[in-house]
């Protein structure tokens, strides 16, 4: 069978509900296997509980800056519910994250993942929720009255212990009759959890013994040493399952060992303490508790004992609790960073049969209100696969949300972003999330990006543009007297001006100093800027008024911007409260932002030749008398693709923060690369945080800091304070820009919208504080997986 599982069960459940030991499939640590195993645990090398994978011998840490509590993996998946339980991501092979729930209120407990179905627990009602696609499939627990001790999901079924009976539930359409099979083997027997493996299920009975039931060609049922409270967590595979001793920590392994080489491997956990275990199709990892560091075994894991340079990994979570009865984990304060306690685990408590309740988040802060129709918009996901060996193994399929899944059911995303196919991604839109690692170039043009050569007459003596002697602007600038410098651009300093007629002007001097000199590039950041803006002409570009060239003096004379650079209204000292500036108000900062945008647009699809600015940023972002926002400094602009252009790598330029990491790791710049930096600008004006800034002294990027909160649904942990908390119709319309920008900050330009992609999505959301509609938001169809 092509189809692999892994099940995890961990004893670590003793958070403020009363299951505190065994109680479902979550973890701290995943496994993967779909070809290339993969092993994840959340880390306690940070305040933020984030997650490690280990991979081929490589580490990476996933979705940075986001805690979670539990984990949970699958043949080609793992998922992970976020600090709290009010949010539940799940990741493909390439890391990429996608949320499957939000709330406000409910939290999430025992986390289950199987071949093509997610579940989990509600933390008060104990309800289930599941999460499915593809035919084939397992389907849901249907009755949603129906309240649960324990989830667990397999190949092809998954099972559930029914609070107040203790007896097992199990389903599955696809696995010729197993679900039917193992719930009718259980029906004589109480239980107290219940753990899916490949084609059988094993858990405690109330007495504290391990029952198996279902298919037995492995001896996956013969339990060793099965005596009454002998056995604590269970972790089941494929056809081998493993317990954890509860005398002194060790484990102990039955069913497909192998021959000699893998009874080895088991006599390895039989002699070390382990906090806890999960199952891979045919090898089991275990959390070790001398160092808290990661070791795997079995007849599918090629060197059994190794411990994996995962660093240390939480035994549980941290909650805000004093534990109660089970007591705290030792270190926990050190491995919380003293922000919650690691509870021990204890003897199994199985709740008695209540009347449902409300779940409740009170220690949560809920996250900012938006509507019905964007909650569903924002819970949609789609996962799909399906078992069996028939033209090898299935695709696993993701449908994001600016992408779409083929048969399935439809709905629509109130605030989701356009992004329309690009021609290098073959007409396709891509659902590429902006966490993507990988960095190889998938595409192939004939394209070349040229400098543009100011020669030629027509360009570098425009006759649009006057010509002024350096005298005029010695004395327009009060002889360049530093009381008169507003800024600086990519070749000089920028001075305040009023020119003899009285027109005020702004006015950049080129750096004449020998040093700067040696390190210009031989056609001039002057050159350039006379080449293009003599001949661009539009509302959202900085006007060009003239120039100067006497002997080494360059110069350039534009439109003066009487209310400056965005960059300054934003990161100023003095801009500190919600009054200090006219753009701390969230219309005006999406009016900033389609202005730009506009202009950019303009420089991509209207300008001939096309133009590429390559320098997009804050400071370059200029707002006039009437607080229109003009894209501002053309020194570093190249021409766009030539048609009969060959490809021709060019050396990176820009600006540390802003500058796109395609583009600088593999020299390759397209139009994407101004979507990039359009998109850091984006989230500046979301965050108010600059590109680069500091959190306890070390340097974060304004990406690293924002776009996992937007993912997850917790925008409003990262917006400005100084603009407010957007409310209704305005959150709705702010939470468009975010998802807008993140699309723009994905890693490859290829997944990135085009600059018409985001007028269009920043033209909606303005759209909407001004009419007050929702307005036709959704550019695609995903597939809904509830």
């Amino acid at each position: 069978m092509a189809a692999v599982i892994l099940f995890l069960i961990a004893a670590l459940m003793a958070v403020p509900i009363q299951i505190t030991a065994l109680g479902g499939s979550a973890s701290t640590i995943a496994v993967v296997y779909n070809g290339n195993v993969t092993v994840c645990g959340i880390t306690s090398e940070q305040q933020s509980r984030g997650i490690k994978c280990w991979r081929g011998n490589q580490v990476t840490d996933v979705f940075a800056g986001v805690s979670f509590d539990y984990l949970a993996g699958g043949r080609d998946i793992f998922c992970g519910t976020v600090s709290g339980g009010l949010s539940l991501l799940c990741f493909d092979s390439e890391f990429r994250a996608k949320r499957l729930y939000q709330s406000p209120t409910v939290r999430l407990k025992d986390l289950t993942v199987g071949e093509g179905q997610i579940c989990a627990l509600t933390n008060g009602t104990r309800n289930a929720r599941c999460w499915r696609g593809g035919v084939g499939i397992p389907p849901t627990f249907s009755n949603e009255s129906d309240r649960f001790i324990s989830i667990s999901s397999g190949i092809g079924f998954s099972c559930g212990v029914l609070m107040g009976s203790n007896k097992v539930v199990c389903r599955g359409d696809s696995d010729g009759g197993l679900a039917s099979l193992i719930e009718a083997e259980f029906a004589n027997f109480s239980m107290s959890n219940i753990n899916a493996g490949g084609n059988f299920a094993c858990g405690l009975n109330l007495a504290g013994f391990i029952v198996c039931k279902g298919r037995n060609e492995s001896g996956q049922l013969d339990v060793p040493q099965n005596t009454a409270s002998r056995y604590s967590s269970l972790a089941l595979g494929n056809s081998h399952g493993c317990a954890i001793r509860k005398s002194n920590g060790s484990v102990v392994c039955w069913g497909n060992l192998g021959e000699d080489e893998s009874m080895r491997s088991s006599q390895i956990a039989d002699s070390i303490s382990f906090e806890s275990i999960v199952a891979g199709f045919n090898f089991t990892c275990g959390l070790l508790t001398s160092n808290l560091s990661v070791m795997c075994w079995g007849i599918g894991w090629p060197t059994a004992g190794v411990v994996l340079p995962l660093g240390q990994v939480l035994p549980g979570p941290c909650v805000q609790s004093d534990c109660g009865d089970c007591g705290i984990y030792p270190q926990s304060q050190s491995l919380c960073f003293n922000s919650g306690n690691i509870c021990r685990t204890c003897n199994l408590h199985v709740p008695p049969a209540q009347p449902p309740t409300p779940d409740r988040g009170d220690s949560v802060p809920a996250p900012p209100s938006h509507s019905k129709g964007l909650r569903k918009g924002l819970l949609a996901f789609a996962i799909v696969g399906s078992i069996g060996t028939v033209s090898g193994v299935c695709t696993l399929l993701y449908c994001l949300w600016i992408g779409a899944c083929c048969g399935h059911k439809k709905i629509h995303n109130s605030v989701q972003p356009t992004v329309a196919a690009s021609n290098s991604n073959n007409g396709r839109t891509s659902n590429n999330n902006p966490f993507s690692r990988s960095s190889t170039l998938r595409r192939q043009g004939s394209r070349i990006m040229r400098r543009q050569r100011s020669g030629t007459s027509s360009f570098k003596h425009p006759e649009r543009a006057e010509e002024f002697s350096f005298q005029d602007l010695s004395d327009a600038t009060n002889n360049f007297s530093p009381e008169n410098k507003i800024g600086a651009g990519s070749f000089g300093v920028v001075y305040r001006g009023k020119l003899s007629d009285g027109r005020e002007v702004a006015i950049k001097r080129g750096d004449t100093e020998e040093q700067a000199k040696k390190f210009q590039e031989k056609e001039s950041a002057f050159d350039s800027e006379l080449a293009f803006l003599s001949r661009l002409h539009h509302k959202h570009l900085v006007g060009l008024v003239g120039y100067c060239e006497e002997k080494d003096e360059r110069l350039l004379v534009y439109d003066y911007m009487k209310n400056g650079a965005l960059y300054d209204h934003l990161h100023s000292k003095d801009n500190t409260q919600k009054d200090s500036s006219v753009l701390n108000s969230w219309k005006m900062r999406i009016s900033v932002s389609l202005d730009a945008a506009r202009g950019i647009e303009y420089l991509h699809n209207y300008a001939v030749p096309p133009i590429i600015h390559r320098d997009i940023k804050s400071s370059n972002i200029l707002l006039d008398s009437n607080w229109t926002a003009r894209v501002s400094d053309f020194g570093l602009s190249l021409l766009g693709p030539q048609p009969d252009g060959e490809f021709r790598p060019i050396k990176a330029a820009g600006t540390v923060g802003y500058i796109d990491p395609e583009y600088y790791g593999l020299n390759v710049l397209t139009a994407k690369s101004d979507v990039y930096g359009l998109g850091i600008v984006l989230l500046e004006l979301l965050t108010g945080k600059r590109a680069i800034f500091k959190i306890g002294g070390e340097p974060t990027s304004v990406v690293d800091f924002a776009v996992p909160a937007i993912v997850i649904g917790e925008m409003g942990s990262v917006l400005d304070p100084r603009v407010g908390r957007p409310e209704g119709i305005e959150a709705e319309a702010v939470e468009l820009v975010a998802y807008a920008a993140v699309q723009c900050v994905n890693r490859e330009g290829r997944d990135r919208p085009t600059m018409s992609d985001m007028v269009t999505n920043l033209e909606r959301a303005l759209g909407m504080l001004d009419h007050g509609s929702h307005g036709s938001i959704s550019s695609g169809t995903v597939s809904s997986i509830d």
